[in-house]
């Protein structure tokens, strides 16, 4: 019952969070929130430097009129976008620039956590069912590796997976980050589409990956995990491993309903000769099951001839069958722990791979982060120095294909990888370089 002069002048007094929030209370709110005076005012307080702030008299504040008195003809709520457009690319160009440092170890961003806190992210889970009804999860633990950060979402309130249509997983930022305090999930909120997966008939459009007495995996590609309760066919958890590669970008960056798009890669012209093939490659590797490292390696040196093209793929061979001096032992038992609110368990055989692969220059040139699992081949070992059975785990996306051989040794209980080829797409690769194999 408050005359709109008597809200404005209340509103005055509220920074831009508050004034959002109030904005939700009712129309008439949302109408006095979107007050040009409102936000040109605060417009006009960011501009200032923050040294000369406590020298502005009240007088010189209120010289801002409310009730748009005195301002040009805009519509209301022009400047209440121009106070979020400018907050927003102040924020992303921040966030940006501590991408920017690079590891020379791994070439990967070095200032993640870094970045990641400065941004307030987190990453959400958003499950649609077939009555167009939304489900939000937010309770996620994280777990972060060389290369990789795992999430993992587990509730009660999980949908019955017979209804879900789509899941989509999200980057959620706050729109306007204050790094004095920890986000708040009721202020107004940014959300970025990372991916998104159709549910329906999930055991025909997901690949298995493993299964133990309670759950059975489903591997989404790119990187995320369904755990199915194996007795009443609903969600037990949902874990997505996201490598370090344009992932503040995708979690940023992108917008509600679409994706972010990276810009495409601008070969260098005086790059490799095509007769050459590629060289000088450099390969991180890391297999881990959520929280245990099975193995952490790193391989320069690498080239792939014109020679080993075949069926579409260039053959790119990090460790050879025949030469044992580069074969390397599996730390402890592979196996992907997962838990919920009252369960713990271990899917034996199946494990997360971190892929990175780097060009001649150090550029990021393949990088995937996705679950695993092995199998066991009906061939039998053929080396003299290891005799058992071979086990086999293979990863496939556009780029590419990973083929892993292990050989498990019964007297000590380990596993040797005595095989690792990549396979890379030559259209990977044409328009990688501009060239054509």
């Amino acid at each position: 019952s408050l005359p709109s002069e008597m809200l404005l002048k209340i509103f005055s007094y509220l920074d831009a969070v508050s004034l959002l929030s109030v904005g939700c209370v009712n129309k008439r709110f949302y109408d006095l929130a979107n007050d040009n005076g409102l936000w040109l005012k605060l417009h006009s307080s960011s501009l200032r430097p923050k040294s000369t702030m406590g020298k502005i008299k009240s007088k010189q504040t209120e010289a801002v009129s409310l009730g748009c008195a005195g301002l040009p003809d805009k519509k209301p709520g022009y400047w209440k976008k121009e106070y979020i457009f400018k907050q927003t690319s102040a924020f992303k160009t921040r966030v940006m620039r501590l991408v920017k440092f690079l590891d020379p170890y791994t070439g990967l961003p070095c200032k993640n956590k870094e970045a990641m806190r400065v941004s307030g992210l987190s990453w959400i889970i958003m499950l649609k069912d077939i009555n167009g009804k939304h489900h939000v999860i937010e309770k996620s633990d994280l777990l972060f590796k060389d290369t990789s950060v795992t999430i993992l979402w587990y509730s009660t309130a999980w949908p019955s997976l017979d209804i879900l249509s789509t899941l989509k997983l999200f980057g959620v930022t706050p729109l306007f980050p204050d790094q004095s305090r920890p986000p708040n999930r009721k202020g107004p909120r940014r959300f970025s589409l990372i991916a998104e997966y159709h549910l329906a008939n999930l055991a025909e459009g997901a690949v298995a990956v493993g299964a133990d007495e309670l759950v059975q995996l489903f591997s989404l590609n790119p990187g995320v995990l369904v755990g199915v309760w194996k007795e009443k066919n609903e969600i037990a958890f949902i874990m997505a491993s996201l490598h370090y590669n344009k992932l503040l970008e995708r979690s940023i960056l992108g917008s509600a309903t679409d994706q972010y798009a990276p810009p495409p890669h601008k070969p260098l012209l005086d790059d490799v000769d095509p007769e050459y093939g590629l060289h000088d490659y450099t390969l991180h590797l890391d297999l881990h099951g959520r929280s245990c490292m099975y193995l952490c390696g790193t391989f320069k040196g690498l080239f792939i001839r014109k020679g080993d093209i075949e069926n579409g793929y260039l053959k790119l061979t990090v460790v050879n069958l025949k030469d044992n001096r580069k074969h390397l032992p599996v730390i402890g038992t592979p196996g992907l722990c997962w838990e919920t609110e009252a369960f713990k368990g271990v899917v034996k055989d199946c494990f997360v791979m971190d892929l990175t692969l780097l060009d001649e220059t150090g550029k990021p040139f393949w990088c995937f982060s996705a679950s695993v699992n092995m199998e066991l081949s009906s061939k039998a070992s053929v080396l003299y120095d290891y005799m058992g059975h071979i086990y086999t785990a293979d990863y496939a996306d556009s780029e590419g294909k990973v083929c892993i051989e292990f050989v498990w040794l019964e007297e000590t209980k380990e596993y040797i990888i005595v095989s690792l080829v990549l396979y890379v797409s030559t259209q990977k690769v044409n328009s990688w370089y501009g060239t054509n194999y």
